[in-house]
This record gives C-alpha cells, sequence and structure tokens, in this order.
C-alpha cells in the first residue's frame, strides 16, 4: 500500500515542523535570560507557550516510530546486511538506539522547558528577582545541550531519511530554519495580540523593528548556511556527497530546489531589509506567515524526495495539505489553553518595565 507510506512521509514533515517551532521557541527564552536582553521582555511569554509543545513530541512521535520501517532504510536488518556503509553506521543507526535517543532528547528538552517555564511563572505572583539568576544559570547549560540535541534530531529525523548521504553542516541548516521560523510565529503572535489590545499599549515600533531585525538575520544566515553546504559538496564533487543535490534537481524537484531559493531567501531579503518594512505591522505580519511556509516548504523539500527516490519525482497528494492544517490547529489550541490559564505578560520579571521603555535611540 502506497498511501500509508506516503501518510508517514507527510505526517514527519508536519512533526519536524511542530519540533522546530516548540525547540526554535525555548531557544528564543533561553536566549534572553543569557543575554540579559530587556527589549524582548514584554512578549516573552508567548515564545513560552509556543515551546509548551516540546513535552508532547513523544507522544506525536509514536506513530513515527511505529512506522519506522516504512521511512528508514536503514531499520531493515536484512538491507544492512548487504550494505558496507550502513553496517558501519549500524551501530548508530539502529532501531533501538534511535528510540533510546528520542526519548532522551525529548526527556532534556522537557525537563529543560519544564524548569524555564516553572520559574517564569511562578515570578508573576512572587516578583522574586531570584528565579531570574536560577534561569539565567539553567539557560547557561541549556544551549550548549540545545545545540548538541538539535543536531542529533536534525540528523535521526531527516538526514538518515539517506542514510548514504552525510553533511557536517545540516545540523545548523535545521537550527537556522528552526529559529527563523520560530521568531516569525513570535512576530505574527505578538502583532495580532497587540493590535487587539491582549498585550500592552507601551509596545512601540522599536520592538517591532527588533523582532523584524531578527527574522532578517537569520533570513540571511539561512541563506548562508544552505550555501555554504551546497557549495562544499559541489565544490568536491564527491559521488557520496552530490547525489543527495542531484536526486532534488530531477522529477520535478528541481523546481521545488529553486523555489526555496526565492521563497525561502531572495523574497524574504527584498521585503524585510529596510527599516520601514521592519516596523510595518501589516509588512511583518504578511511576512511572517510566509516565513512559516517557506520553512515548511523546506521541510518538504528535505522530506519527501525520499519518497519519491525509486519512484518517479515529485507526486501530489491531499495528505500535503492535511497535516499543515492539522498543525496549525494544535498550535492555536494549545497556545489558547495556555493563555487562558496564564499571563501574557511575564509581570514579575524585574526586566519588564525596561523592555517596556525600551528605545533605539
Amino acid at each position: 500500500m502506497i498511501e500509508p507510506v506516503r501518510a508517514s512521509f507527510s505526517y514527519l514533515i508536519a512533526f519536524m515542523f511542530l519540533l522546530s517551532i516548540g525547540i526554535g521557541s525555548l531557544f528564543l527564552v533561553a536566549l534572553e535570560y543569557l543575554t540579559g536582553a530587556d527589549w524582548s521582555t514584554p512578549f516573552r511569554r508567548i515564545s513560552e507557550f509556543l515551546a509548551s509543545t516540546i513535552p508532547l513530541l513523544i507522544i506525536f512521535a509514536i506513530p513515527l516510530i511505529l512506522s519506522i520501517h516504512s521511512l528508514f532504510h536503514w531499520s531493515h536488518t536484512e538491507v544492512v546486511s548487504e550494505d558496507p556503509i550502513l553496517k558501519g553506521k549500524a551501530p548508530y543507526l539502529n532501531t533501538s538506539f534511535f528510540i533510546i535517543r528520542v526519548i532522551v532528547v525529548f526527556g532534556i528538552w522537557s525537563l529543560f522547558y519544564f524548569f524555564l517555564t516553572k520559574n517564569s511563572l511562578k515570578q508573576d505572583t512572587t516578583k522574586d528577582q531570584r528565579l531570574t539568576k536560577k534561569n539565567i544559570v539553567l539557560s547557561g547549560i541549556f544551549i550548549p545541550v540545545f545545540a548538541i540535541t538539535i543536531t542529533v534530531a536534525a540528523v535521526d529525523w531527516l538526514m538518515s531519511l539517506e542514510p548514504h548521504w552525510f553533511s557536517t553542516i545540516f545540523g545548523v541548516y535545521f537550527f537556522s530554519g528552526s529559529v527563523w521560523a520560530s521568531l516569525a510565529a513570535l512576530t505574527l503572535i505578538v502583532i495580532l495580540l497587540n493590535e487587539r489590545g491582549y498585550l500592552s499599549s507601551r509596545l512601540n515600533n522599536d520592538h517591532y523593528y527588533s523582532l523584524g531585525t531578527l527574522m532578517f538575520a537569520f533570513t540571511c544566515f539561512w541563506g548562508y548556511i544552505a550555501f555554504s553546504q551546497y557549495m562544499l559538496i559541489w565544490y568536491a564533487n564527491l559521488p557520496e556527497e552530490n547525489f543527495w543535490f542531484l536526486i532534488r534537481w530531477a522529477g520535478g524537484w528541481e523546481y521545488f530546489s529553486i523555489l526555496l531559493i526565492f521563497v525561502h531567501f531572495i523574497i524574504p531579503f527584498g521585503a524585510l531589509l529596510s527599516y520601514p518594512a521592519k516596523t510595518n505591522p501589516k509588512r511583518l505580519k504578511f511576512m511572517s506567515v510566509w516565513i512559516l511556509l517557506s520553512h515548511y516548504l523546506d521541510l518538504y523539500w528535505l522530506v519527501m524526495p525520499n519518497f519519491t527516490i525509486n519512484g518517479h519525482g515529485y507526486i501530489f497528494n491531499w495528505l500535503d495539505f492535511v497535516f499543515p492544517i492539522g498543525i496549525l490547529g494544535l498550535l492555536i489550541l494549545i497556545f489558547s489553553m495556555k493563555a487562558k490559564k496564564h499571563n501574557l505578560i511575564p509581570v514579575g520579571d524585574p526586566k519588564l518595565q525596561r523592555g517596556f521603555d525600551f528605545t533605539l535611540h
């Protein structure tokens, strides 16, 4: 049956989108604490709410683990036994160790999420500044752990779909796209909530400019990493590396590859380049949606060619639309539940007033 296999690949894309928004948002929370940033404090809680998908990842991963033989070539022992490359990677790429890594990585993320958000929410009532210091220490521990674990997740769930290929920069590639999309989700929600009076009238264009600047910065960063990965593989021209790109330049995927360059880099770069663009709420809302769609297209481009690798190139399926809609509904539901239970603004944070007073001049 082709449909269940196709559903597994489509579900994997949606799962990785959910994962990237969750862990990218937790990274933004930790980054604020670690750098001592003031300007983002009034809407840090939005990122905390978005990161609340992390504890659910292990549940959403169960269908993928049950479909492991449909997704991952290396999970078939009879195939591995006849392939010297896969046999050499077998100590890492095997079903048991894969499941262990999933549990450990998602468990570590969930622990950091729990303690960081627990301290933040507790501070709303206690106003205890020591909780901020605790979160700074936690964030300092989290950042290097995050660098390792997000690389493990990217390699396990995405790169190992084609276990003969490798890229030493792939973890950074996934990181750049994840934080970029998380910034877009944060910006979109902040503007929508603020326009409806749910945040604070003290948020100003300088706050919007800072969000727009970060989105622009990660547009450039993703473009740099994506080009670096392609350029080094193209320059070396090694068959064990370049076949991965050649697959994405045949069977209709060449149109996706060209589209990705424009949609994921050139258009956001031009649209967010100027100062007025970074302070225009309508432009920022539009580009936030654009970036989220671009990130999903990027994940689609990473995953789906592995489904059609032995077939006839790109094949359209209605599932390409079902799972993104489901993920959107899930994110809205989770955010709404959190927003009803907790303050949208970290009212006990000692940096909050400085955050409201933030100006660039």
